[in-house]
């Protein structure tokens, strides 16, 4: 007979071994009827990445994002430049057609825009089925999978910066304009939506379900807004996971959007770029507008310095202007604070100051919690390419600026890393 040591040994092997059959089953099953209907295959592809993610999470429990390794914070960046020290910026030349006078007259309490026809997103899909909506609002035939085909062609890509957007639009639809800016604010997006102009942001948000033990359920998100209302206090948002008119209250869409930098995206037909211009004023040329976000996010940390995601704003925005030894400052602070655990599946600003600022340990310790988190994610895989690299690791560096690319072909950043490595 068995002892009872032996017994329970044995038990747990036979255990383990059902556990691991009964999951391939259930890989094995999803495999066969994927081949059944596309409709069917992004359902199961969406189940399979649930059940992968959770058991991720149960083999390698999540951890808080990893706090700085060395601490060089310094309370705020040595030198902000000030109005007069400030570039004057240039305008772009403006439309052939006539200036529009702007009456400084009070917004109406209330917009509505026209509704574009809704998009439910699919799966990982919020950034093409929103850009859809955006595009449909100027009378654009296509849809999201026509979106993601371009810059997503792989279902599990967990993200879509606004960059991509941008290149969409532009690229792809070429008889609309389209720009983003940074550091916006609720007077700015309703005179925009006043002005008939819909504005896609980007939020964090908090999601319903959980997909792995000790999940924060933070996740980032974009949102379509076509009106407000004063009276009541809320935009009007279409939602392409939660449903089309959404009510949004200003407070809580403003601390939401200050996770990404109050990033604005806008598309509008060449005849309106003049109104667009007047409407953005100073922030219609790209370096003020950052100058102008940089100044938001360094006067965010001194009115609410627990506040990681002005931190992580600052270091963001001085990255703009490669000042990566404040930057760095400014996101070892953030992390100190404490930032949700899937942060850097949707920003790398840290990447980029760490890695200026051979604080290599630091990147290759981000990455790493990266790519746990997301292990598809291009840039994190980028990041960490150059990290390695930076080692001395060159076949390594390879093999990750290779896997970036199968998880985005075509990533033009990984085409170019690749190229240098392997030249140098």
């Amino acid at each position: 007979m068995l002892s009872t040591r032996k017994y329970r040994n044995t038990h747990r092997l036979h255990w383990g071994g059902r556990f691991l059959l009964s999951i391939f089953l259930i890989l094995s099953v999803l495999a066969v009827l994927t081949m059944l209907s596309p409709s069917l295959r992004s359902r199961l592809i969406w189940r399979y990445e649930v059940i992968t993610t959770y058991l991720r999470g149960v083999v390698d429990p999540v951890k808080p994002l990893p706090t700085p390794r060395v601490r060089v914070f310094t309370a705020t960046p040595t030198h902000l430049l000030s109005s007069a020290e400030r570039p004057t910026p240039t305008p772009a030349p403006l439309v052939s057609s006539p200036t529009p006078t702007l009456t400084p007259t009070p917004l109406p309490q209330r917009i509505e825009l026209p509704v574009p026809p809704y998009e439910k997103q699919d799966i990982n899909n919020c950034g093409p089925a929103t850009l859809a909506m955006l595009l449909r609002y100027y009378g654009w035939k296509g849809t999201q999978n026509d979106i993601a085909a371009v810059i997503k062609p792989i279902p599990q890509d967990r993200n879509v910066n606004v960059e991509e957007l941008l290149y969409f639009t532009r690229s792809y639809v070429g008889w609309l304009r389209s720009e983003f800016r940074v550091g916006g604010d609720l007077a700015l997006l309703k005179r925009l939506l006043a002005a008939g102009f819909p504005v896609v942001i980007e939020e964090g948000y908090l999601m319903e379900e959980s997909y792995w033990p000790n999940d924060d359920r933070w996740a980032g998100h974009y949102l379509l807004l076509t009106g407000y209302d004063d009276g009541e206090g809320y935009f009007i948002a279409q939602d392409s996971f939660y449903g089309p008119n959404r009510l949004i209250p200003y407070v809580g869409l403003d601390q939401n959007w200050q996770a990404f930098n109050r990033v604005y995206f806008l598309v509008f037909p060449p005849e309106s770029e003049a109104t667009l211009q007047a409407l953005l004023g100073e922030d219609w040329d790209v370096e003020a507008n950052r100058h102008h976000a940089l100044e938001t996010a360094q006067h965010e940390t001194q009115e609410q310095p627990d506040n990681a995601f002005a931190w992580f704003n600052l270091g963001t925005n001085l990255v703009y202007f490669e000042r990566y030894e404040e930057a760095a400052a400014a996101y070892d602070q953030a992390r100190t604070l404490g930032l949700p655990q899937r942060m850097l599946r949707y920003q790398f600003g840290p990447f980029f100051a760490y890695f200026h600022t051979h604080r290599i340990d630091d990147l290759m310790a981000l990455t790493e919690y990266a790519l746990k988190r997301t292990p598809n994610s291009e840039e994190a895989l980028l990041w960490r390419g150059w990290g390695l690299y930076r080692q001395g690791k060159k076949s390594e560096a390879i093999a990750s600026f290779e896997e970036a690319l199968k998880a985005h072909p075509g990533y033009p950043d990984a085409e170019y890393a690749l190229r240098f490595v392997q030249q140098n």
